[in-house]
Formats: structure tokens, sequence, C-alpha cells
């Protein structure tokens, strides 16, 4: 059974931590933002590492209602649920003024090397976030050639967003992210010209026929009338 006071001291501190970092976020700002006392903090989370615990915890829980299930009750064709997927990343840093971000990559940059606990949650994340574009492949499958590893394809996936989300904030526009993600449209475009049950394949002409090389013309058995001695060769 959920205690409100916990879930407001998760919801502080996971609004915190996406807003400036793990390690500059302070026990007393969790505190008053969540409207808690300090014995209810450390009765649930003893240590603030258990904290940052529970927040990765509620990402992988909520990733499905929060990211993926929204735009799945609005899209229905595959393909393009991983580019609202995308989208809602687009309209998050808008939202933002590029000051946030992706808030499982935010952390992983801060934390992977020095919170090993952490690393296995965040790395739980990615793979939930993978796992979701993977089942889109998975239902476009006829339309995708048969060698796609769609694993493979889903990393692909996640590391144009992270990539592309960091470059934003980098240079507080929105121009790297799209650039990235019309790129991977253009990537999906040409698989979908190549798959095996796409309703308009790319039509397969007949090869262009080679240019004939020119022949050497024979040379001529008779000798000119002309001698070379005499520097009046005859035009041809």
């Amino acid at each position: 059974m959920s205690n409100p006071t916990r879930e407001r001291l998760v919801e502080a501190a996971r609004t915190l931590f996406w807003e400036q970092g793990y390690t500059a976020t302070g026990i007393a700002q969790i505190l008053k933002r969540a409207d808690a006392g300090s014995g209810s903090l450390y009765y649930f989370f003893p240590t603030k590492e258990d904290l940052l615990l529970a927040v990765l915890e509620w990402y992988r829980e909520n990733l499905g209602p929060a990211v993926v299930e929204p735009v799945f009750a609005r899209v229905s064709d595959p393909i393009e649920r991983i580019f609202g997927i995308l989208d809602g990343y687009r309209q998050g840093l808008l939202a933002t003024g590029f000051h946030r971000g992706c808030p499982i990559g935010n952390l992983a940059l801060e934390l992977a090397d020095s919170h090993p606990a952490a690393r296995e949650l965040l790395a739980a994340n990615f793979s939930g976030w993978r796992a979701a574009i993977e089942r889109c492949l998975a239902d476009a499958a006829g339309r995708l050639p048969d060698p796609v590893d769609r694993e493979s394809l889903a990393l692909f996936v996640l590391t144009t967003m992270e990539g592309a989300v960091m470059l934003a904030r980098a240079y507080r526009g929105i121009e790297p992210y799209d650039a990235a993600v019309t790129q991977l449209r253009d990537y999906f475009d040409r698989l979908l010209r190549d798959g095996t049950d796409w309703s308009a394949p790319r039509p397969s002409g007949p090869a262009p026929a080679a240019k004939a090389r020119p022949q050497p013309r024979p040379k001529s058995r008779s000798r000119s009338k002309h001698s070379p001695s005499t520097g009046k060769g005859g035009s041809s």
C-alpha cells in the first residue's frame, strides 16, 4: 500500500534531480518541496542514495504510462509510434528551454561511475525504453528487411535520441535534435523501401546497357605513297 508522504518525497526528489542534478540537490530542498519532516525522510529512506534508487524505480515503473502509452493511444502505425516517442522528447526540450533533457540520460552521465547500484537501475531504464522500441519494430516486422536486427536497431534509436538531446541542450537550440531525427527518419525510409511486404516496393528495372567500347581501327597494310623523309604526309 502506497504512503502519501513517501510518494511526495519521491516526487520532490525526482523533480529536483531532473532540474538540477543529484549532487546539487540538498536534503533540505527535498524536504521543503515535499512538505515533509526529516524524520519521515529517514524513516523511508535512510540515505540519499536510497531515495535516488526509489526515483529510478519510479521511472522504470512509469515508462509505459508517462512516455509510451500516450503515444500508442493516438498513433496506430508502429513506425510512427517510434517517431511519436521521439517527438515527446523534442516537445520536452522546447517546453523547458533546453534545460532538462532526458532525466535518465542526465543521471547516467552524472552517476554511472560513482554509484554502482544506481547504474544498474539506469541500465534497466534504458533496457525498458529499448524494449518499447523493439515492440514497435516487431509489429512492423513484415515491412522491414528480413536481416534487420531489431535489438540493435532499437539501441540505435536510443543512442540517436540521447545524443540529440545532449546536443540540443549544449547548443540551446532544437536544430541538432531535428537534424539527428531527420537522418534517423531517412534511414527508416530506406529500410521500409527494402522491406519484404512493403505496400509499394521499390521498382527494379533492367540495368542500363553498358556503352560499347570503340574498336581500334585496323592498320593499313599498304605503305603511304609519300615518303616519310619528305615531310609531306597526307591528311586523313
